[in-house]
């Protein structure tokens, strides 16, 4: 019976410290669970807040962009017209001063020329057809050579020329033996303010054929063809 009662003892201890560890047990995962439900959670706000402000920042560019392109846009309407230093001359000479800042601004990019096109007072021109005696225009399309970062380069000093211009066409193509290099044809236009004491009207013939054509289709601005690159 006593050794019964040693078995019975152990079996009690045993017992009581098996129930003990299962209280701390308890215990524990009751304090436990909650704290990981916290870091969870807290994982979940973390991510959540992460992703809301990748998409603030996502958006806060694109206005800055959009801004930027408005203040671009907004300098381009706000541009004066070139005002030649001899108002009485042709289209040509009238020109010539403002073609002389653009032939800088390649020479300061190293821009290379190959070749220039003038057409003075172009009639495809809604600035030539419909306040022609205000303005001398000329279209000017040149042939140029440079690199990928010189070009890049002109092109913003270009958008940031004083002056009002029109860009109307871009063809680029690589040069065949050194793919760095470009070969570039770039389409513009320069404009030039006429002296309002040599401003001749236009014959009522003409003034007439001028109101039909105006009154068949509206005062658009020119047809812009696709940059090609």
């Amino acid at each position: 019976m006593e050794q019964y009662s040693i078995y019975i003892r152990k079996f009690k201890i045993a017992l009581g410290i098996l129930l003990a560890a299962l209280f701390v047990f308890i215990v524990l995962i009751v304090k436990i669970v909650p704290e990981i439900q916290k870091i969870s959670e807290t994982q979940k706000s973390y991510k959540e807040t992460t992703s809301s402000l990748a998409d603030a920042e996502r958006r806060l560019a694109s206005l800055r962009e959009s801004k930027a392109r408005a203040v671009e846009n907004e300098d381009l309407i706000l541009k004066a017209f070139f005002k030649p230093i001899n108002s009485a001359v042709d289209t040509e000479a009238a020109i010539s001063d403002e073609f002389g800042e653009i032939l800088q601004i390649m020479r300061d990019n190293k821009v290379k020329a190959r070749s220039f096109e003038f057409q003075n007072d172009p009639e495809d021109d809604n600035f030539y057809k419909y306040a022609g005696n205000k303005y001398h225009v000329s279209k000017i399309t040149a042939e140029m050579v440079a690199t990928y970062s010189e070009f890049e380069n002109f092109l913003r000093d270009l958008f940031k020329h004083e002056h009002f211009l029109e860009i109307s066409k871009i063809e680029i193509t690589p040069y065949p033996k050194n793919k760095r290099i470009l070969l570039v044809t770039l389409q513009f236009k320069l404009y030039a303010q006429r002296d309002p004491s040599s401003v001749v009207e236009k014959p009522a013939e003409q003034s007439q054929k001028a109101d039909k054509k105006s009154a068949k289709s509206p005062d658009v601005p020119p047809n812009i063809e696709p940059e090609q690159f």
